[in-house]
């Protein structure tokens, strides 16, 4: 065989392996999500972590109960005793799904996740409350409100400080945490706002040169198309777990909601 030929024929080996490479890591993310080992919804307060006193969870649940009396929006509390080697995002987000907070129609559901091993903290937000809890309220109530406490060591302290940000606001008393949103926004850049542009255009180059690359150059300056690439699409719906459809004290379950993303998460 020709030294070109084999040349040639080494790229396009290499070209494909990197193809496949890439394949599978975007498969593996995927699988990762469907992996996830999720704690039964057994109440409005989860605490798998253990790291709440009696009284706070009593008196959390009592709180989002009466909120769910009153307003329909279902408010959940979860720690975890790990997020099983998945982001906080990605967990928060299925694990809203697979326990379907929030009513169906309205998807008005909200999830507060903490995860004191990675020390991370997240608040999820139903599709339907996303104009009322926004992601800059959700910020401002997990860095004043929750992580401060979480650094001193007191989580009860931490998770009913952030319930009652997120319940004032669900009310409509949203004056104290508004100014906080504003002097933050007057400080902040807007780096964070080209983070997914920056990410589709880094994958789109990726792509490019997979399949500029796959098949080598040819002689006489021509390059090699290759065949057809299959990027696998959609996102990390669908659910993880089991959810749970049955209760305590009456049947508690969730309703069907679903979540888009909305939220923010914290660290500390």
């Amino acid at each position: 065989m020709p030294p070109s030929l084999r040349a040639r024929h080494g790229a396009e080996r290499r070209g494909i392996a990197a193809i496949a490479l890439a394949l599978a890591f975007l498969a593996g993310l995927s699988a990762l999500a469907f992996a996830l080992d999720f704690p039964q919804l057994t109440g409005r307060v989860v605490d798998q972590a253990n790291v709440m006193t009696p009284q706070s969870r009593s008196d959390i649940e009592t709180k989002l109960k009466n909120l769910e009396d009153k307003s329909g929006i279902q408010l959940v509390v979860a720690t975890v005793k790990s997020l099983q080697g998945s982001d906080i995002e990605t967990y928060a987000n299925q694990l809203f799904r697979s326990w379907k907070l929030g009513e169906a129609k309205k998807n008005n559901g909200v999830l507060l996740l903490v995860a004191p091993a990675e020390h991370k903290v997240r608040i999820e937000v139903g599709y339907g409350l996303e104009g009322t809890l926004t992601d800059a309220l959700s910020s401002v109530i997990i860095a004043s409100a929750i992580v401060p406490r979480f650094k001193a060591g007191d989580f009860s302290g931490g998770i009913e400080r952030g319930v009652d940000g997120i319940i004032s606001v669900l009310s409509g008393d949203k004056t104290d945490w508004h100014e906080k949103v504003n002097v933050r926004q007057d400080a902040a850049s807007d780096i964070d706002k080209l983070f997914p542009i920056l990410f589709f255009v880094v994958m789109m180059i990726i792509i490019w040169y997979l399949i500029r690359h796959a098949n080598g150059p040819r002689s006489g300056g021509g390059r090699g198309t290759g065949g057809p690439i299959f990027i696998p699409t959609g996102g990390w719906g669908g659910s993880s777990g089991g959810s749970s459809d049955g209760g305590f004290g009456g049947g508690f379950s969730g309703g069907g909601g679903w979540s888009g993303g909305g939220g923010a998460s914290g660290s500390w």
